[in-house]
């Protein structure tokens, strides 16, 4: 077959056994934009509720932003466009990632009403793949898979009406140039695992394995992750429905309206929860406006909103605000945040 073929699997995390299948994009935009594999992953989720999908895909340079990520605090813009790297926020947290041809995106969508474990599960079955590679590999306890005690491939995840959707990198190569260029983390994040710079963080498939090139990789992935009993070929009238999923993604509104504004910043990283950042605005001593963000993992939509409405008219001080925060769990909302870490950030 001469068209192009995108690659999308089902892989069930339960102990039932589920049948996989392969999905294949009759397409001549390959690669597309970054955006059309976000819209996917929504579509299968939505378009066919009982299947559960495993997919690869790989674009030009693009820089994907954290759901609750300050743009300016992560990205360098202005070496972005120089290069012309494009910029994507997503739907799930977690931090930015520079995706380009050099490294390989996952995609994971299941039916899960847990979506903090089927994430476990995911990391553990990619982690698994490249120990079958003899690679010294595992997944940490929050969201990254490791070589040894480098990182290989950022992870992350959200849920929506029962069904989980997790994604990340896996890299193959990349040009340390570029990333060091095109991210701009916080030097707080970069203290908390004891290196001066992104590079020193990561390591490459390449770089462990140097005599396995792109396509061996890749075949191996999709001999020892998924499985490819039946296939799913997708319609035009099938691309059109992700294209219309796709356009949300490209709203200005969605790029830059997730950045928070507030008088008063505090930020704190937060062993097993990543960096959070507070914006608050305090008036006549009394919360008026509160907003969240950072590279942590959540599982629920709207939780700058969820917690700025316990704290409104809250006096600033910590009695009050423990006693507001009470009677919601933090940690229902970000996995691993106690009520008293965030109570004690915010003071």
């Amino acid at each position: 077959m001469t068209a192009s073929f995108f690659w999308v699997y089902l892989q069930s995390v339960t102990r039932i056994y589920h049948t996989m299948e392969l999905v294949i994009v009759p397409d001549s935009k390959t690669p597309r934009a970054l955006p059309f594999y976000l819209s996917l992953e929504e579509w299968l989720a939505r378009k066919y509720p009982g299947r559960d999908f495993f997919f690869m895909w790989q674009v030009e340079p693009t820089v994907i932003v954290g759901r609750h990520q300050l743009i300016e605090r992560e990205v360098d813009t202005q070496f972005c466009h120089s290069r012309g790297i494009d910029l994507v926020r997503r739907k799930s947290g977690g931090g930015a990632v520079l995706a380009d041809m050099n490294n390989i995106m996952f995609s994971y969508i299941t039916s899960s009403s847990n979506v903090t474990t089927t994430f476990s599960e995911y990391t553990s079955m990619v982690a698994r793949s490249l120990r079958l590679l003899g690679l010294d590999a595992s997944d940490n306890s929050r969201n990254d898979i490791l070589i040894g005690d480098r990182k290989v491939s950022g992870n992350s995840y959200y849920h929506i009406k029962g069904r989980s959707i997790v994604h990340g990198t896996m890299l193959y190569d990349f040009d340390p140039e570029m990333m060091a260029g095109a991210l701009t983390p916080p030097a707080v994040k970069l203290q908390s695992h004891g290196v001066s710079s992104v590079r020193s963080r990561v390591t490459t498939i390449r770089e462990q394995l140097p005599s396995l090139s792109m396509a061996d990789f890749k075949a191996h992935i999709l001999r020892t992750i998924p499985d490819q009993d039946r296939s799913l070929i997708l319609s035009p009238s099938d691309l059109a429905e992700v294209e219309e999923i796709e356009k949300a993604y490209r709203r200005p509104e969605w790029l830059t309206g997730q950045n928070p504004k507030g008088t008063l910043t505090l930020t704190q990283r937060i062993e097993g929860v990543g960096t959070i950042s507070v914006c608050l605005t305090v008036t006549s001593g009394k919360i008026k406006e509160c907003s969240l963000s950072g590279d942590y993992l959540s599982t629920a939509e709207n939780i700058s909103e969820t917690i700025a409405e316990r704290l409104l008219d809250t006096p600033y001080e910590r009695t009050a605000l423990t006693a507001s925060l009470a009677s919601l769990e933090l940690s229902s909302l970000i996995p691993g945040l106690k009520n008293e870490d965030f109570i004690k950030l915010i003071c």
